[in-house]
């Protein structure tokens, strides 16, 4: 890393994104005037992005089909029966609990399906990495938005180089497109904040879509109409108005502006969730239902297991605390210790910055002070908190932008700190890569990495493992070859879904559900399911110190007639 570089990441001052261009008003005076908002920050980000979409089509095929996808991809299809049948096909109605959510995402990838010539759980898989960019670049563009370039940089690297969000992105075809909607929602918020009460349309529109996208996916996108009464109070509160019969004005005006946003978000939620449409009320039925599930679904928390409706308040700060890099939360302390001393930086924020701050912190804040207080119900680590993990690393852009620029007065420390963070983030992509496909197994140092977190929490819940596993399964046959006779097909059983296997068994073998006849037994070792059938161990999935996967070999077994479960 050279001296210029780390130079170049302490300039102070990032050039106003307002700044004019002689003779704007020509056409290429006027995408001059454009181009002059941006600057080597912006650019590499860009450059950033489009990394991400290279990587992305290169790997999308190294992560497993997740244990829910082949349900919500059903889902997709019957809401898509349901309106071509004219509303009398109500299959989707008798699909588990489904029901309860849009289905938005999966619709997308099923039309996608009808005119692209893949595997349709590629085009998933395609589809939920490209929103996950898409959230980066919506976390780039708030933070960039309250604090400048560098800022927005900063927010989209640390949200990159976070293994819950980057790993996810793949395979969490629910909460990552939700996760996106919800920083793209709140980007736009900020904009037509600043405006109101008369906030341009196309950020209304923009905030409306979003919406949308949100609740057609979750109920749970209702808190981001929560969202935009808070962005009201908070502009209430940052500025001066001469009474209380101003501040009723300013807030029915700002209500009435935002009103066209909430009808195209509602508009878009009934199209994609089809039984929110069936009654005024069932929208506010399917947030309260999320609120009480519980499921015999069991989840790892410090070393004990727990069903659903078990989980201690503490479960999803906890889970938070240790799945995210420190790095994130260090900036973000840092920005909200600015947002409280704003003497302490240099230049200290605007007013504007500092309600905006407030905002973001608030998004990030609530959800979880929801859900400690309410106590409800969760699993699988803090998937279903994915959407907060944006606020947090714009929150994180900010702080250590702010600090940047307010070391610069002693510039070799300034230099010293852009190094220690370079270095850090540099740090934290080695994990990620020597994690790959498994990033969002990533846990941070306060639990002692993966390997602490092995036994005590949440590992592969979604069998990631299983493409790796029948890769390393043909090679050690390959490499390994029996003088006996070998049979034709070989039965091969694992403890998740059936469908992952299928898509990567290739000819020789077949899945079985009767583990006794299997000839190899594929696990994750998550909640110890792999202790459950015996066998030779001759496949090791391995990250970090930590064993997350098996094959075993019960071939032998099966031969001696003494194959049975443990």
């Amino acid at each position: 890393m050279s001296v210029k570089t780390i130079a170049a990441l302490c300039r102070f001052g990032p050039p106003s994104i307002m700044t004019a261009v002689p003779g704007s008003t020509t056409p290429a005076g006027k995408w001059r005037f454009r181009a002059a908002g941006f600057d080597a920050y912006d650019l590499a980000t860009f450059l950033l992005l489009a990394a991400l979409v290279a990587i992305l089509l290169l790997t999308f095929q190294h992560y497993a089909i997740s244990n829910d996808e082949e349900i919500q991809q059903k889902y997709g299809e019957l809401i898509i029966a349901y309106y071509l049948s004219g509303f009398t096909n109500r299959a989707l109605f008798e699909l588990s609990n489904l029901y309860l959510y849009g289905g938005l995402f999966d619709v997308l990838v099923t039309l996608i399906g009808k005119v692209v010539p893949i595997d349709i759980y590629s085009i998933r898989h395609i589809v939920s990495a490209l929103t996950g960019i898409g959230g980066i670049a919506a976390t780039w563009a708030a933070a960039r938005l309250i604090a400048g370039p560098r800022a927005g940089l900063l927010a989209a690297v640390m949200l990159t180089l976070c293994g819950i969000w980057y790993g996810a992105m793949f395979n969490h075809t629910k909460d990552i497109p939700f996760a996106a909607a919800v920083i793209g929602a709140q980007y736009f918020l900020l904009r037509l904040a600043r405006d109101l009460p008369h906030p341009r349309r196309r950020d209304v529109i923009a905030f409306g879509l979003l919406l949308g996208a949100a609740l057609g996916l979750r109920a749970m996108g209702f808190l981001l109409v929560g969202y935009a009464g808070a962005a009201v109070l908070l502009q209430l509160a940052a500025r001066e108005m001469p009474s209380w019969r101003a501040r009723f004005a300013f807030a029915g005006r700002s209500a009435l502006a935002l009103l066209p946003a909430l009808l195209i978000g509602y508009a878009i939620m009934l199209a994609a969730w089809p039984w929110a449409a069936l009654a005024p009320l069932n929208p506010i039925r399917g947030l309260l239902a999320f609120a009480s599930f519980n499921y015999e679904i069991s989840t790892l928390f410090a070393g004990k297991s727990y069903y659903m409706g078990e989980i201690p308040r503490s479960y999803i700060p906890v889970y938070i605390l240790i799945k995210l890099p420190l790095l994130i939360f260090a900036g973000a302390a840092l920005a909200l210790l600015f947002l409280t001393a704003p003497r302490l930086t240099r230049p200290a924020p605007s007013a504007r910055a500092r309600w905006e701050i407030t905002f973001i912190a608030f998004t990030a804040a609530f959800p979880v002070a929801a859900q400690v207080i309410g106590r409800g119900p969760a699993f699988s680590g803090m998937r279903h908190f994915l959407f907060i993990v944006p606020s947090l690393a714009v929150l994180a852009g900010i702080g250590f932008d702010a600090t940047l620029a307010s070391l610069q007065r002693w510039r070799p420390t300034a230099l010293a700190a852009a190094a220690a963070l370079i270095a850090a983030l540099l740090w934290n992509a080695g994990m990620l890569v020597r994690l790959h496909p498994h990033q969002y197994l990533y846990y941070n140092v306060l639990v002692g990495g993966l390997a602490g977190a092995d036994g005590r929490y949440d590992t592969d819940y979604w069998v990631n493992i299983v493409p790796e596993a029948m890769t390393k399964l043909k090679a050690h046959l390959a490499n390994n070859p029996r003088s006996e006779a070998e049979p034709p097909i070989y039965f091969a059983a694992v403890c998740g879904e059936k469908l992952p296997l299928e898509k990567v068994l290739g000819p020789r073998f077949q899945w079985t559900d009767d583990w006794d006849i299997a000839h190899f037994f594929i696990s994750p070792t998550h909640n110890k399911c792999h202790t459950i059938m015996e066998g030779e161990v001759i496949v090791r999935i391995e990250r970090l110190g930590a064993l997350i996967g098996v094959v075993k070999d019960r071939r032998a077994l099966i031969k001696s007639g003494v194959a049975k479960k443990q």
